[in-house]
């Protein structure tokens, strides 16, 4: 144990550290040890970093590193790196890289041969995860949906078949339209858990089909304030309905072969019940 308690900070090191999406509290002793000890700390907001810091008390040397500069700003400090300086790279809130800025950076340092070496800590997808009471042996993180309603409901469609929980960060102004798009896309009985202010003092968590889940944050205008994380539900697949590629194996035998034989054949290359496809042509007959 006394080995994982050690903290030592080293030369050409790029350090990952997550900040508190909240309540300054959650906030690793590592994490500021680490923040007090490397030669400069990497940020977002310099203005933002440098008032977490001065909260702790921790006076460091802030590098700007944002979405705007980043791709030339990593050689930069690449190069610090190689000199031997240590580096903590930070974003506004949460994990770096997750929606934040650094992956050019760890990348360029990667290819390099600098050691990159990454704390755990807060993140807003993960947390809200948690929480939700929706399955989380398996999900995917997507991030921001798109701006327009026409590429947010592509993705949407895109994700329609998914059977993993979905993760999707979402702005104040964008949340109802956003819900609208699933609603339409996905239909209103796919369950959402809306998680807004995560550790924060209006922290909310609040779960149901997004129809209703849009008529609840309709009614309220404090509904849709504030960060958050919307946690979908993927998709069910009906037990009973035939895959795709079994029917399509079933129309092409058909044509050369009678139906029975046709459903057999089916059966035997797809593993589905003969007797289910033999009834779903004879429906597609009929009609």
């Amino acid at each position: 144990m006394k080995q994982l308690d050690r903290a030592e900070i080293s030369a050409s090191t790029l350090y990952i550290v997550p900040t508190p999406i909240g309540n300054l509290g959650d906030i690793t002793q590592r994490a500021l040890t680490v923040l007090a000890s490397v030669d400069l700390v990497a940020a977002e907001d310099t203005r933002h970093t440098g008032l977490l810091l001065q909260h702790f008390a921790i006076n460091a040397r802030l590098f700007a590193l944002h979405d705007h500069n980043e791709q030339q700003k990593a050689e930069v400090l690449l190069a610090r790196l190689q000199e031997g300086q240590s580096i903590a790279l930070v974003s506004d809130a949460g994990t770096p890289l997750i929606n934040d800025p650094g992956y050019h950076l760890v990348r360029r340092c990667r290819e390099a041969g600098v050691r990159v070496v990454p704390l755990p800590g807060a993140c807003a997808a993960i947390t809200a995860l948690s929480a939700a009471g929706l399955p989380s042996d398996r999900f995917c993180y997507e991030g921001f949906l798109p701006a327009k309603s026409k590429g947010r409901c592509d993705v949407l469609r895109s994700l329609e078949n998914e059977p993993r929980t979905l993760i999707f960060y979402e702005s104040t102004h964008r949340l109802i339209d956003s819900l609208q798009d699933m609603v339409s896309v996905w239909g209103a009985d796919r369950y959402v858990v809306l998680a807004r202010e995560i550790t924060k003092t209006w922290e909310t968590i609040q779960g149901a089909p997004v129809g209703e889940l849009l008529a609840w944050v309709l009614e309220d205008e404090n509904r849709r304030k504030g960060e958050m994380v919307l946690i979908v539900e993927g998709h069910k697949a009906d037990e009973e309905a035939l895959p795709a590629e079994a029917l399509r194996t079933l129309a092409l035998l058909q044509a050369e072969l009678p139906l029975k034989k046709a459903a057999a054949l089916t059966a035997e290359i797809h593993g589905v019940k003969k007797n289910a496809l033999y009834k779903y042509a004879l429906e597609q007959q009929e009609a």
